[in-house]
Formats: structure tokens, sequence, C-alpha cells
């Protein structure tokens, strides 16, 4: 019963995990974290390295889809120095994470979330002002590799995917739109940069069992694909407050877990 019950769990985290991840274009990896804290009882560094194992399958390639088919796309530059600089982050904040304590990598869990409402918000105060519109579709390589670099490292040491960082540093950074920022975010869901970081959890045994891992790669094809086809009918600017309402729920939640 205990195989059923955890498969059962593993289900409900990745559907729900997947169901933001595909509404608000990140990757999964936020929701697993909390999620698999409150719903299977994970301990921090556990619930990091199942974040991460669970997402080197493609398990966003429906949310991809459904995105792509509403006319956004993703230039083959941009994916390719977000690319390398992730890889070279998410090794690093992985070796980073195994040398700290559970508190520490939950208060600097709240900080990373709670710098990126600030950007959100402030993304949203000045939406008006233009800058930068007239180099928006053609961003230097330099911006793209440091959000790619800690996109990657947030992934490694927090276990989270690096997805936030990603959409909210093209959409507040870059001033990319925000579903083609979705979109590329989603993409680094299915191309597997995440795998250094993630070997260095497997590597420490620092996983759930197999029957709750399962259920969450089941839940997380569904749920992307649900969330993906929920987003692509509503405006960015419902797309921004929402992204702003669940991480401000996550810090908060986070913040509780540090302080309990």
């Amino acid at each position: 019963m205990s195989g059923i019950h955890d498969l059962l769990a593993g289900t409900g985290v990745g559907l729900v995990s997947g169901l933001t991840s595909g509404f608000m274009g990140t990757s999964p990896g936020g929701g697993l974290v909390i999620f698999s804290v409150l719903l299977l009882g994970a301990e921090q560094h556990i619930a990091q390295g199942t974040s991460l194992i669970t997402q080197v399958p493609p398990t966003g390639l429906a949310g991809v889809r459904r995105y792509w088919q509403s006319g956004n796309r993703s230039p083959l530059p941009w994916i390719m120095w977000i690319g390398i600089g992730f890889l070279v982050g998410g090794a690093g904040g992985g070796y980073a994470a195994a040398a700290v304590s559970d508190a520490v990598l939950q208060w600097t869990y709240v900080a990373y979330l709670v710098a990126l409402i600030a950007l959100l918000i402030l993304r949203r105060e000045r939406k008006d002002s233009g800058v930068g519109a007239d180099n928006r579709d053609q961003p230097p390589w330099l911006p793209l590799l440091l959000i790619g670099v800690l996109a990657g490292f947030s992934s490694g040491f927090m276990g989270i995917g690096g997805g936030l960082a990603i959409t909210v540093g093209l959409a507040a950074g870059l001033r990319v739109p925000q579903h083609q920022a979705q979109l590329i975010s989603l993409i680094f869901s299915v191309i597997p940069t995440n795998i250094p970081a993630a070997w260095i959890y497997w590597s420490k045994g620092l996983i759930v069992g197999w029957p709750a891992i399962i259920g969450i790669i089941a839940g997380l094809w569904v749920g992307t694909d649900l969330g993906a086809r929920m987003a692509n009918g509503v405006g960015r600017a419902v797309l921004r407050r929402s992204m702003i309402a669940l991480v401000a729920l996550m810090a908060l939640y986070m913040s509780y877990k540090a302080l309990s």
C-alpha cells in the first residue's frame, strides 16, 4: 500500500506542478520542491534532488507545442547561449548545495523568490517606458549567457529547474514578450540541461522512491499540457499577475518551513 500511496501522491505533485509550469511558462521545479515537501514529506535536499531527476524526461514537450501553435517562437541563438550558461551554472549550483544545510537552502530560496517578485513588479510598473524595444528581437549574447548561468545555478542549488529565472530574466530584463519568454523557458524543461546537477543529487541518494518519481513524471506530462492550454487563452497581464501571486505564495511557504 505504501507504494500505491507514493505513486498517487507523486502523481498529485506532478499534476499541480505541471499545471503551474504550463500556465506560467516556467520549469516545474518550484512547484516540485514545495509539493514534494508538502505532500511527500521529503526533506529539502531530497525534494530538490527529486525535482531535478523528474525534470530530466521531456515532460514539457506538450506545453512547448501549445505555445508554438499559438505563434510564439524561440530563436536558436537564444537557446544556445542560455543553454551554455545553464550547463555551467547547474554543475556549480549542485556542488554548492551539497555543502550547506537545509535551512540555508530554504532561506536562499526565499530570497531568490522575493528578488523575482521585485523584478516582475518593476516590469509591470515600467511596461510603457519602451526601454529596449529597439533591440528586443536581437538581445546581445552576454545577457542571455548570464541568464543561463543564473538559471542553471538556481536549478542546481535550489532544485527548481531554473525556469523562473529564464522567464523573468527575458521578460523583465530583456523586454521579451511574456508568452515568448514562457515558451523559451519551457523549452528548457525539454532539453535535459539539468543532467549535471541531477547527477550530483542522484549520486548522493537524495531522491524519493521510484513509485513517487514515476507518478510525478506522469502528472507532469498531463499537467503541463493543460496549463499551456489555459495560458494561451488569457492575456499577458493575467499571466504576469498570476506569476507574482504564485511566487509570493511559494516564498511565504518556504519562509514558514525555514522558521519551523
